[in-house]
């Protein structure tokens, strides 16, 4: 597993760089938030100490559930219940504080991770609002059961709206999704391809924009 671990004390990075390699895992290790935030992706994981150089912990951990669902182990050594709570309420998946044992902290890894596969299993791969049908492994929608031919960046979009389907996706996270990196994307090129996507689906029910946060597919 990819873990990515946010940690500026380099002795305690090293130590757990070397624990996560010896137990299988395949450890990336930065010192700063704004690094968090553009390498977020490529991890399954995400070891976050809250004593960060440049950001807080817990203001990067709210800038990442704008964007991102993956698991987070917040690992501080901030203990007092105003941290914790905050940082649970924030979107941590566990909170450890240091000092930790390697074999717990190793445990409450693959806890994490099991639960996030867990939730993570689609119940369909065909998410279907009004005749729109959206085939997601096939790369196929369909509207009033004849297909609508969609560019592999309108699809993405469509995509990413219909995973979630009934639920507003923040334009932030949907500009992640689809061009890598919500701080570094375009936010004009979302707009061009959701005009795009309505104009072709012709059902402009189906798409429905919630003013200064994203948008929602279905109802």
């Amino acid at each position: 597993m990819r873990v990515l671990l946010a940690e500026d004390d380099d002795g305690v990075a090293g130590a757990l760089t070397e624990a996560l390699y010896d137990n299988g895992h395949l450890p990336a290790r930065v010192k700063r938030g704004e690094d968090v935030l553009a390498r977020h992706r490529q991890a399954d994981l995400l070891l976050l100490d809250l004593g960060l150089p440049d950001l807080d912990g817990l203001e990067v951990l709210r800038k990442l559930r704008a964007v991102s669902p993956v698991p987070v182990v917040v690992l501080t050594a901030r203990g007092d219940e105003r941290s914790v709570v905050r940082g649970l309420r924030l979107g941590a998946d566990d909170y450890l504080v240091k000092p930790v044992r390697l074999a717990e902290l190793l445990a409450r890894i693959d806890a994490v991770t099991r639960r996030a596969a867990a939730s993570s299993a689609p119940a369909s791969r065909t998410v279907r609002a009004g005749d729109v049908e959206v085939e997601l492994d096939a790369r196929r929608v369909l509207v009033g059961g004849a297909e609508v031919r969609l560019t592999t960046k309108e699809f993405e979009v469509l995509a990413a709206l219909a995973t979630r389907a009934g639920t507003a996706v923040s334009r932030q996270q949907l500009m992640d999704e689809v061009w890598g990196d919500a701080f570094l994307a375009v936010s004009r090129s979302l707009d061009v391809h959701l005009t795009q996507v309505r104009a072709k689906l012709g059902r402009p029910e189906v798409l429905t924009t919630i003013r200064g946060f994203g948008y929602r597919f279905g109802d």
